[in-house]
């Protein structure tokens, strides 16, 4: 089973907001997920992102890739400087 970290939308229409779970890449964008870890509010000012960094390094060491989304995401929160070294961020 392959397993991504990546954002599924919630909130209305033309007001969005993501939560950042852990999912099996063959489960649609908003349809099942193993984990919720975190969330990320882009219409905040300043935008919010919150990641349980335990958590994501976790799933992380078990073999989850991350989307580019998500990726970017992790690297602004800062959690991928956190990161062993044996954690494949690829």
């Amino acid at each position: 089973m392959a397993v991504r970290i990546r954002l599924r939308r919630m909130g209305a229409k033309k007001a969005p907001f993501y939560r950042i779970v852990v999912a099996d890449s063959r489960s649609p964008r908003d349809g099942r997920f193993i984990e919720e870890i975190g969330y990320y509010d882009p219409l905040k000012d300043p935008v919010v992102i919150k990641i349980d960094e335990e958590k994501a390094i976790d799933w992380m060491k078990k073999g989850a890739r991350l989307s580019d989304t998500a990726r970017a995401l992790f690297y602004k929160a800062g959690v991928l400087k956190k990161a062993p070294a044996e954690v494949n961020v690829e």
